[in-house]
């Protein structure tokens, strides 16, 4: 499973015209389910989101979490974080997750998040989706439960 995570002064999705999640100060997570990915990986990816260290503190360091500083998270599927461009210049998705699975491991990550008392909106599963953000910082963290990077 894979995760991008931006701290966000704001951030919004947009399906159809229509805003069907927004949150202020938090985290913007672009997340994508790999074949095989399971309930490991989901606890990992939902641990490592809701304990993020990427707020600063009075001095400009990074000291706290989005659930010390009462954000919210805005998590929004995106396979394409799986895709892979080692040969050629068309990506192959061929790692990600079947459809059935992908909505089911990122509604278990949603509902996770959302456990630890995080709270959470959403994109729309498999719709085309319009995102906008304010990216503070900017602070993009890349997460990998398989640890790759």
């Amino acid at each position: 499973m894979r995760a991008v995570v931006q701290r966000v002064n704001e951030a919004s999705v947009t399906v159809e015209g229509s805003v069907v999640g927004s949150i202020e100060r938090g985290l913007l997570v672009y997340l994508g389910a790999a074949q095989g990915d399971e309930a490991d990986d989901v606890r990992y990816t939902v641990n490592k989101i809701a304990g993020l260290r990427v707020f600063p503190n009075d001095q400009g360091r990074m000291s706290s979490s989005v659930t010390e500083i009462g954000g919210a998270v805005l998590v929004v599927s995106q396979f394409t974080l799986l895709g892979d461009v080692r040969r050629g210049r068309r990506p192959s998705f061929d790692g990600a997750a079947d459809p059935a699975d992908a909505e089911r491991l990122y509604l278990e990550v949603v509902d996770g998040l959302r456990a630890k008392g995080v709270p959470v909106e959403t994109g729309t599963f498999r719709a085309m989706m319009l995102v906008q953000s304010s990216v503070d910082g900017p602070v993009t963290i890349q997460i990998d439960s398989r640890k790759l990077y």
